[in-house]
């Protein structure tokens, strides 16, 4: 069986049988269509350690990062693990394939009073009641006062929002659902949203995009790169960045709970995080500014 029908079957596996999200059944396929594509998407059972180790010198000698690499050599370890259990192969040939140490990377955050500004900014363009700016308003205060993924924001229904409680149900990865809090300014901005510019928009696709509660300017549910598009233009400046994807939010909610003392588990689980590992890193980030201000404020540091 050659590589690539191989990998039609493995991605099904992920979707139907793991249930993993529509994302991170893209990556696979785009680490593994790489992987066809350089070894001449041959037959599976030809690929040996010394092919996969081949692969993995060309990607990083073109440059590639040790995350990146890291990620791609988790998934072909998958997929030759599924395969073998398949009985597709023998022997498994990314048994012994070692992925490169990542190097930690502190995430973006912003400061709170930087995010004040950007939010505030976004409040005064959504007071002349063009519907762009209302939503967009509504989808900067979520992102932050929920601390959600953008996907799980894109995916929200109206029945999602519990308005007396303020709370949303999210779907997030592996299609696990959770129910996240958000704050007082969030709830304004998300009722004024839905009161005043959905409708707006709804009438623009004759209401074909359902029950989504964000939608696009030409009506339809709203997808990641809009959003990305408006974080980068209103938040990446006050952070000194060109670009920034919508995460930089999540961060940033993420780093000012545990800084206003919420407990990491708390935090973990606003998150979604499957491990306590994965938020620990918030702890880092928030150590890092509290030893920036204690060294800039005190006369003995």
């Amino acid at each position: 069986m050659r590589i690539s029908v191989a990998t039609e079957k493995f991605l099904t596996h992920l979707a139907v049988v793991r249930r993993l999200s529509p994302a991170t059944v893209r990556a696979y396929r785009s680490d593994l269509a790489e992987l066809a594509r350089s070894r001449g998407d041959g037959p599976l059972e030809d690929l040996d350690i010394e092919a996969l180790r081949q692969w993995q010198w060309e990607a990083t000698s073109a440059g590639l990062s040790k995350a990146t690499a890291a990620r791609r050599t988790s998934a072909v370890r998958a997929f030759f693990s599924w395969a073998r259990e398949e009985s597709l192969i023998e022997t498994d040939p990314s048994a012994r394939l070692t992925a490169p140490k990542r190097g930690r990377t502190l995430p973006v955050v912003a400061t709170a009073s930087a995010l004040d500004e950007v939010l505030d900014a976004a409040a005064e363009q959504a007071g002349s009641g063009d519907a762009i700016a209302v939503r967009d308003h509504a989808i900067l205060e979520v992102l932050y006062g929920s601390g959600t993924r953008v996907s799980e924001l894109c995916g929200l229904d109206l029945d999602d929002i519990d308005h007396d409680n303020r709370t949303l149900r999210v779907r997030g990865k592996g299609d696990k659902e959770r129910v996240v809090p958000y704050g007082v300014p969030a709830g304004r901005a998300l009722d004024s949203y839905i009161v005043r510019a959905r409708p707006v928009l709804n009438a623009r696709a004759d209401g074909a995009a359902g029950h989504a509660v964000f939608l696009g300017a030409r009506g339809a549910r709203l997808g990641p790169r809009a959003v990305h598009a408006l974080v980068s233009r209103v938040v990446a400046p006050v952070v000194g960045a060109e670009t920034l994807g919508p995460h930089a939010l999540r961060h940033s909610a993420a780093t000012h709970l545990l800084d206003g003392g919420a407990d990491l588990r708390t935090v973990q689980e606003i998150l979604g995080h499957a491990s306590l590992g994965t938020t620990q890193i918030y702890t880092h980030v928030s150590g890092e500014r509290l030893r920036e201000a204690y060294r800039l404020a005190h006369p003995r540091a």
